[in-house]
């Protein structure tokens, strides 16, 4: 999979601009605050459908301007596809793939596969699970559209069930009422946690290699998903996750919240057996972040068949000179974008320079 052209109006800082990629390595580079980043967040966007920087899409809409628009081009192994995406000055979005508008945001989806990387990934190890079951759920979405919609589902029963269980005083159906919410949170849940504990198992293995090598084999890498339950090999998810809830209704009623389940769970991240999330230097969680990506590739490539673009956005000023090399020496073999402030290293690239929302010169 690779991307082959992209176009922007109106879109932060950009007018109008286009601009084409190639296989393998393309370095957007220029002063900071040029647009290097808008230009990946809208390759993103593309993919995701949401920003990974605001959730005010609004923002993304050039000041002055009423509407934004993206497009894109890919070309995979046996078709080409065209996203056009635009946002209204509400920050309203609307998305076509192949002139076809999509009715739900799913089914964009293993259109356009991503793996993105920022100096903010970092937070993936230590900062909330939040961070660490996004990492999940976004890599797992574009794999399988049946997780997406399983997650949506799971998430808005638990708000439901939420918003009951902090209102729910001299309520005497509270009991009768949380059985129908539970019973459809055991069941989406359950298709959530198998599918989260066999990402995290293969993440490990892909990972771990990954690890090894940009640590300079000093350090080993282990990944381990934590749940809220406890599940054997022999027992049925649902209904373990099932009675897990039930069991903890009191507490949940006295909590306001319910407090079992994957909206709950976490990966575990150790390095030569110490938890990461408490203990990793800085320089420990950028290889420890770098190396769940890249393994996050392998998965998708194992996975559909197809390599995803990867999104290395200034990643390379944290790095000396030879991991900035052993990095793109990784990244061979799938078309990779990167952002810098300059490119000094003697690698055949496609060289675009980017100016204050101007593309003024490719290579």
């Amino acid at each position: 999979m690779k991307i082959t052209s992209l176009q922007l109006n109106n879109f932060r800082n950009y007018k109008n601009a286009s601009v084409s990629f190639c296989d393998g390595l393309n370095v957007l580079y220029g002063k900071n605050a040029s647009g290097k980043t808008n230009m990946m967040e809208s390759i993103y966007l593309c993919s995701i459908f949401h920003s990974p920087r605001t959730t005010k899409d609004k923002e993304m809409v050039l000041i002055g301007e009423k509407s934004a628009q993206i497009t894109l081009t890919l070309q995979k192994k046996f078709r080409k596809h065209t996203i056009n995406l635009q946002i209204d000055e509400k920050g309203k979005k609307k998305v076509l793939v192949d002139g076809i508008p999509l009715n739900r945001a799913g089914e964009l989806f293993g259109v356009l596969g991503v793996v993105y990387f920022s100096p903010d990934e970092m937070k993936l190890v230590k900062e909330s699970p939040q961070e660490r079951r996004r990492f999940m759920d976004v890599g797992l979405s574009q794999q399988q559209r049946s997780y997406f919609y399983a997650l949506q589902r799971y998430n808005k029963t638990l708000k439901q069930k939420n918003n009951l269980l902090k209102e729910w005083r001299g309520n005497r159906n509270i009991d009768d009422m949380l059985d129908v919410w539970d019973a459809g949170l055991a069941k989406e849940g359950a298709v959530i946690v198998k599918k989260r504990k066999e990402y995290v198992a293969t993440l490990n293995d892909s990972a771990g290699k990954f690890h090894t090598a940009i640590s300079g084999e000093k350090e080993r890498l282990l990944l381990t998903y934590e749940s809220s339950f406890e599940v054997t090999s022999e027992e049925d998810t649902e209904d373990v996750l099932y009675r897990a809830i039930l069991k903890a209704r009191e507490k949940d009623k006295e909590l306001g919240y319910c407090t079992v389940g994957p909206h709950r769970d976490d990966i575990k991240i150790e390095i030569n057996g110490k938890d990461s999330r408490k203990f990793a230097s800085q320089g420990q969680q950028r290889t420890i972040a770098l190396a769940l990506k890249l393994g996050e590739v392998v998965i998708y490539k194992n996975e559909l068949g197809e390599t995803p673009v990867l999104l290395l956005d200034d990643v390379l000023s944290e790095l000396d000179e030879g991991r900035q090399k052993l990095l793109l020496s990784m990244t061979e073999g799938f078309q990779t974008i990167l952002t810098c402030t300059e490119f000094v290293l003697d690698l055949n690239k496609n060289a675009i320079r980017i100016n204050d929302g101007t593309v003024i010169q490719q290579n």
